[in-house]
């Protein structure tokens, strides 16, 4: 199993990896080429080759770069002190609406979206420890309100599964981040209310 979280990367390879999603985004993947690569990281193509195999290697770098990042971020505001709506919704909106908005803003945003097919081992995995989160903090917050989620025939990861599995459906509905963020705040409340006291 791949692990997303916790994804250590070496000074050079973040460079490369950097300097990648730039051209990527300008310039799309298919146009994009290893000389491209080589030269937005400042860096020789031999020596680019002794980091990567090819470009597909390098977008699923990225990938695992963006994808261990969001994690970390969702993590730590699903942990804060804040009421769980805000907690939640400053989770989903770091790591995964702001993620997914410079995307979307470039050019080539489609193209680069339609390729995630490619990356479906490591979006399953980011997806299943996304939802091991919010969970956690679905039933620390029904711990803290009293509220016996099994006898109202629900459970933390049913919830946190619902949760996401909206979000998916929300992003296909809907492009702009803004109207999505909207939609998002309005599926939390549901959680919310789930998570009170009858």
């Amino acid at each position: 199993m791949i692990e997303i979280e916790d994804i250590a990367t070496d000074p050079k390879r973040a460079r490369i990896l950097d300097s990648a999603m730039k051209v990527f985004l300008a310039y799309g993947f298919a146009r994009t080429t290893m000389d491209d690569i080589a030269r937005a990281a400042d860096m020789s193509r031999p020596a680019l080759y002794l980091q990567f195999k090819n470009k597909t290697d390098i977008y699923r770098a990225i990938a695992l770069m963006l994808l261990s990042r969001s994690l970390g971020q969702a993590k730590t505001a699903l942990t804060g002190d804040e009421p769980f709506a805000e907690r939640t919704m400053r989770a989903i909106d770091e790591a995964l609406i702001s993620m997914t908005r410079t995307v979307h803003a470039s050019p080539h945003g489609a193209e680069l979206l339609d390729m995630k097919s490619s990356l479906a081992d490591l979006i399953g995995c980011w997806r299943s420890r996304f939802a091991e989160h919010v969970a956690a903090a679905i039933q620390s917050e029904a711990g803290r309100n009293g509220v016996d989620l099994p006898a109202k025939g629900l459970s933390a990861k049913l919830l946190a599964d619902m949760l996401l599995d909206g979000l998916e459906g929300m992003k296909m509905r809907i492009s702009d981040p803004d109207e999505q963020r909207r939609a998002a705040a309005a599926l939390i409340k549901v959680i919310d209310l789930a998570l009170q006291k009858s």
